[in-house]
């Protein structure tokens, strides 16, 4: 059963920031969201992996990004 909700436009606009494609409804998007939060914060995994990346980064051992866009030939 379907159901309306009332939210201040401004939240609307929130909303589609979070579309993955032009047709996503508001009940896809809020579901995503609700999904995303549900499954709590990153894994020490994860956090591990971002901090050795970060690391890398500060090193000098990142790629430029001029480098990348020409890589996959997007102009910047």
């Amino acid at each position: 059963m379907a159901t309306t909700i009332q939210v201040n436009e401004s939240t609307v606009e929130r909303l589609k920031y979070f579309k993955n494609y032009t047709k996503e409804s508001y009940d896809e998007i809020i579901n995503k969201l609700m999904d995303e939060r549900e499954e709590g914060a990153l894994s020490d995994e994860t956090l591990r992996d971002i901090a050795a990346g970060l690391k890398g980064v500060r090193e000098g051992k990142g790629t430029p990004l001029e480098d990348v866009a020409k890589e996959f030939g997007v102009k910047l």
